[in-house]
């Protein structure tokens, strides 16, 4: 996987990107707005797969990929976000091209040093959701984006001084919470299909246990289990903590205290045994969660259980 990085393009800067693609130099080397309806990108200039070094936010006003369940659509069609964090590959396929935004919005993360979005945007989840978990915005949502994007675009356009940063990255921060609460709203409105997400997530996890995976396999990750869902860890995660106010970590370790519980009330599996059997590699690991998450040790548990 490294070698196959290194082979690709990598945007090391804006100035680079800019070049690429056929605009003019950015007017603050750390921040770029680029407008669609101005400066279109021809689609010969895009580069394949590449590498970003910046943070890169694209609305775009037509995105395929509406989320289908049974016979209807669960997703609003006035266009949407996507977002790309440093040290992503993208591109190549058409999905993250410039091409079809009407905004893009990069931003190397130099720009944050010194102030508290350069550690709070490292917790947006969204900043590595896949492209079918896209956020569609309602007409509403679209003209709240469009306004932030406008406003850094003419921050951009005038005068730069001593406040242009603080005023720019209050406005990023603003777009990213607002990008927060529109995801929420869209796990939301796909609550009927996210129901048949928690069937599937609780049916895969029962087999995982039931059927012994864990033996060979140890304990369930959140990438395996995301990835047997056909999503990508954190858009799993957000959406679990949005509808049942617990993440994608929590869940599995739900079923293992469940599984836990089972075996020390109805085998007379040792301790070690039962850890061994759901996938712990060291008994004290075990007991440790079954500890914090049930406030007994397994042998409490067991003998509370027994009346004994």
């Amino acid at each position: 996987m490294k070698k196959e990085e290194d082979q690709l393009l990598r945007l090391d800067s804006l100035s680079y990107a800019h070049r690429l693609f056929g605009l003019p130099q950015p007017r603050h080397p750390l921040i770029s707005v680029i407008n669609g309806a101005h400066t279109p990108i021809p689609e010969q200039k895009l580069p394949g797969q590449h590498v970003l070094a910046y943070y890169k936010i694209s609305y775009k006003p037509k995105l395929a990929g509406r989320l289908k369940y049974g016979q209807g659509y669960y997703d609003f069609d006035e266009g949407g976000l996507l977002f790309a964090a440093p040290g992503q590959i993208i591109g190549g396929n058409g999905q993250d091209g410039t091409v079809c935004s009407q905004y893009t919005l990069l931003i190397h993360p130099d720009l944050f040093l010194g102030y508290p979005l350069a550690k709070k945007i490292k917790q947006y989840g969204f900043f590595s959701y896949s492209t079918h978990e896209t956020l569609h915005l309602s007409e509403e949502e679209k003209n709240t984006i469009l306004a932030i994007f406008s406003f850094l675009e003419t921050e951009l356009n005038g005068r730069i001084d001593e406040f242009s940063q603080d005023v720019m990255i209050s406005q990023i921060d603003l777009l990213l919470s607002y990008a927060t609460r529109f995801h929420r709203r869209q796990f939301l409105t796909r609550k009927a299909a996210s129901t048949g997400i928690l069937q599937q997530l609780e049916e895969t996890l029962d087999a995982y246990f039931n059927d012994d995976i864990s033996l060979n396999k140890g304990i369930p990750t959140v990438a395996w289990l995301a990835e047997q869902l056909n999503l990508s860890p954190n858009y799993l995660s957000d959406m679990l903590r949005t509808l049942t106010g617990q993440s994608a970590q929590q869940h599995i370790h739900d079923r293992l205290i469940g599984k836990a519980k089972e075996k020390l009330s109805t085998t007379s599996l040792s301790v070690a045994e039962i850890a061994y059997e759901l996938g712990f590699e060291h008994p004290q690991s075990f007991s440790k969660l079954f500890k914090a998450r049930t406030n007994f040790s397994p042998l409490e548990f067991r003998k509370s259980f027994s009346g004994n």
